[in-house]
């Protein structure tokens, strides 16, 4: 298949990214376009497929025995250092695994997007469709499930 040729690469590295190890990561993309193949997908832009794998990556660390099994193998010596910092907390594996469980769809995926890209809530919303005003909301709202998490400081 072209696309996997063509975006492969670049969908493990975003898939490792978040789960965490690039194992799991190849099983992800080559499900993705598996499926994408059996329905005929129309040519794929990068995109759809960056958003489809995100998703795919999501519900993989959502799952409970997956999660187990990340969070077990994931030494934090050797982790990479964060990259972004959430009202003081870095955003790691095991921040992102507890979130999963506080945050609804919407808000887990400006949460991928701004804390693991590192993107701009001006990139955010446009990739969505939204408002710069609704990606801020989410953010709002994953900060205050940051503080609740970790008993940062405004937290109940």
């Amino acid at each position: 298949m072209e696309a996997y040729e063509r975006y492969g690469r670049t969908l493990i590295r975003r898939a490792a990214r978040i789960v965490g190890n690039v194992e799991d990561a190849r099983d992800l993309v080559q499900g993705l376009f598996v499926d994408l193949h059996q329905r005929a997908a129309a040519p794929l832009e990068l995109a759809y497929l960056y958003r489809a794998i995100t998703h795919r990556a999501i519900s993989f660390l959502r799952d409970e025995s997956n999660r187990a099994r990340l969070l077990e193998r994931h030494d934090a010596a050797l982790a990479p250092p964060a990259r972004t910092r959430c009202d003081d907390r870095a955003v790691g594996l095991d921040l992102l695994a507890k979130l999963l469980n506080e945050l609804d769809e919407s808000e887990t995926e400006v949460l991928t997007y701004r804390y693991l890209d590192d993107m701009t809530q001006e990139e955010i919303a446009s990739l969505l469709g939204l408002s710069r005003k609704t990606v801020g909301k989410r953010l709002e709202r994953v900060s205050a499930a940051v503080r609740r998490l970790t008993g940062g400081p405004g937290s109940p």
